[in-house]
């Protein structure tokens, strides 16, 4: 186990380095940030001085080993656009889209499981049938129509929820959340359906692929010659066995959700990272979008580990695996 988590953690430098290096190029290729700062009208001694404050009058990698540090701290300079640091604008900014992707990833495996299950075992009924065209349709319809839609459904036509924002929030310390006010908990459910649809559908799809599969297996017809009662078959043994790899696919769908919420956030106005990251895009605000990008890789890389631990911890054949190979 220790020798799994030590590759695994150096692997994961490996990337985090990586797409701090991309991040940094960002600096080099996609605008001056002190253009941005003083403007087109600065003076040269301006330029030159400033240029000398921020270093980069420093040759390119004792610049990207500065970078390197800082990032490591969580510093990632001044906005462009606001003229506030990067570290406090995502600090106000990851508790709205962590709370939305919680949300949405909770409504995607508390609906998408059962009835990947059921369609698994209900083969060839009007509801199994529904669920499959169901599926389809969560598939093929991008997010930002499914909340156009649910915007003129729920908020427009109906007057049920609201369309836009956060709502009501809580501040314990540093963290604020809405899911303790009722007006906050009406303003994430749109959002988050929209954003959870695709990730609902295809759990839904892979439980039931691997259901399916499982139920063809030997071990389980042995057990129906032994007389186990189907409940016992299909909870105890075929959907234990089928989570496994649908483990893997939940907690990378997880970063799947905080990564690609921008287009959620923006149709609701939802104050997350994602519309400040589509501000950041809009205004060329380099320090932003290279934090998010960091913050987004370090995301994944923390949940994929995660993830590869409970799945080896899951799964006894990696441990046999690996135990056969130091041997």
């Amino acid at each position: 186990m220790f020798a799994f988590v030590l590759r695994r953690l150096l692997q994961a430098v490996i990337v985090m380095v990586t797409v701090a290096f991309i991040a940094f190029m960002l600096f080099q290729y996609v605008g001056d940030p002190v253009v941005f700062l003083l403007g087109q009208d600065a003076k040269p001694d301006q330029i030159a001085q400033l240029r000398s404050d921020l270093g980069l009058d420093q040759p390119f990698f004792v610049q990207f080993w500065h970078f390197l540090v800082n990032a490591t701290q969580g510093e990632f300079g001044l906005s462009l656009r606001q003229g506030a640091k990067v570290s406090r604008l995502i600090g106000e900014r990851f508790p709205a889209t962590l709370e939305l992707a919680l949300v949405a990833a909770f409504l995607a495996v508390a609906v998408g499981i059962p009835m990947g299950v059921y369609a698994a075992l209900r083969r060839g009924t009007k509801l199994s049938q529904a669920f499959m065209a169901f599926s389809l349709l969560g598939v093929s319809l991008p997010p930002f129509l499914v909340g156009i839609l649910l915007i003129l459904v729920f908020a427009v036509l109906l007057g049920w929820l609201p369309s836009f924002g956060r709502g009501d929030t809580v501040k314990i310390g540093w963290w604020t959340t809405g899911l303790l006010t009722r007006d906050g908990w009406l303003h994430i459910v749109l959002p988050a359906i929209a954003l959870a649809v695709f990730q609902l559908t295809l759990i839904m799809r892979l439980v039931r692929a691997e259901m399916l599969e499982v139920l063809r297996t030997d071990y389980i017809k042995f057990a129906r010659a032994r007389g186990i009662p189907d409940r016992a078959i299909h909870f105890g043994h075929a959907l234990k066995n089928t989570l496994v790899p649908v483990m893997t696919i939940i907690g990378l769908q997880l970063g799947t959700l905080i990564a690609f919420s921008i287009i959620t956030e923006t149709v609701f106005q939802w104050p997350g990272m994602g519309l400040l990251f589509i501000q950041a895009v809009t205004f060329a605000d380099i320090p932003v979008m290279a934090a998010y990008l960091c913050l987004i890789a370090l995301i994944f890389v923390v949940i994929n580990l995660v993830v590869d631990m409970l799945y080896f911890q899951v799964d006894p054949r990696l441990r046999t695996t690996g135990a056969a190979k130091g041997h």
